[in-house]
């Protein structure tokens, strides 16, 4: 069977920014080992496949392991792929999800998406994650993914992870996020899976369902701009909204083209 093939950067205006995630359209679903199979050929974070359902579109996304609950970086990449390429009308997309219907609104080249809130608490951090970490966060707080707080972006850019002593933990589907407070913008963040192909995520839609609520109520702000500061680096723009939060970014396709599956 032949399929299209998208690849996206997301949270990005440039090629070869952001994080890439690979958009497959079904016109019915697959076996989920067969798109687990793609997902991994695919080698990239994660790979959006939807199907469309009447007014709603049906969206799935996996990493080369496993079935993930909630995706930012590939949503965005699926909705840039539906106006930009596939001619989708209309400004505003609702995707049907496992984490409930998600809204993506289409401003100019902002993409808009609200998603659920995940509010982190006070917790304790495992001693393997903690050995595995070259700087020591301050605070340690817990939504899906730990959170970590450091003093500055400084320690946020510097931190390395002993991926040997990191790896003995499972944390499916969730992982650790690092962040402070940013020099050029409002917060700053590091995104690390344990057992995970890919060890750090270039940039985390997800992950800000938990820092916007945090910073947003440590800053006594509405409206923030956040850096994912990995290699590629994302910019994000972002809002709380309560029990939602609004997470805006831009995206670029990189790559058109066809797999084949068995």
């Amino acid at each position: 069977m032949k399929l299209n093939l998208y690849q996206i950067d997301a949270f990005t205006d440039k090629i070869f920014g952001g994080n890439p995630a690979c958009v497959v359209p079904l016109t019915y679903w697959l076996k989920d080992e067969i798109l687990l199979k793609i997902t991994k050929e695919n080698a990239v974070a994660e790979t959006a496949f939807f199907v469309e359902k009447g007014g709603k579109i049906h969206l799935r996304w996996f990493t080369p392991e496993i079935e993930m609950d909630l995706c930012g970086h590939a949503t965005l990449a699926t909705a840039h792929c539906l106006k930009t390429i596939l001619d989708y009308k209309g400004d505003k997309i609702v995707f049907e999800t496992l984490s409930g219907d998600l809204t993506v609104f289409v401003d100019k080249d902002l993409y808009k998406m609200d998603f659920p809130s995940r509010v982190p608490t006070l917790d304790y951090l495992p001693e393997i994650i903690e050995k595995s970490l070259s700087i020591k966060p301050k605070e340690v707080l817990k939504s899906r993914d730990y959170v970590l707080v450091y003093e500055n972006e400084t320690e946020i850019r510097n931190i390395k992870i002993d991926r040997q002593l990191f790896d003995q933990i499972n944390l499916d589907p969730g992982g650790v996020i690092v962040t402070a407070t940013g020099d050029n913008c409002d917060f700053v963040s590091r995104f690390f899976t344990p057992q995970a192909s890919i060890l750090e995520d270039p940039v985390t839609g997800s992950a800000h369902c938990s820092l916007i609520p945090f910073w947003a109520t440590r800053l006594n702000k509405k409206e923030l701009k956040a850096l994912q500061v990995s290699e590629r680096v994302g910019k994000l723009f972002c809002e709380d909204k309560g029990d939602r939060v609004i997470i805006s970014g831009q995206a670029k396709t990189y790559s058109i083209g066809n797999l084949w599956t068995e």
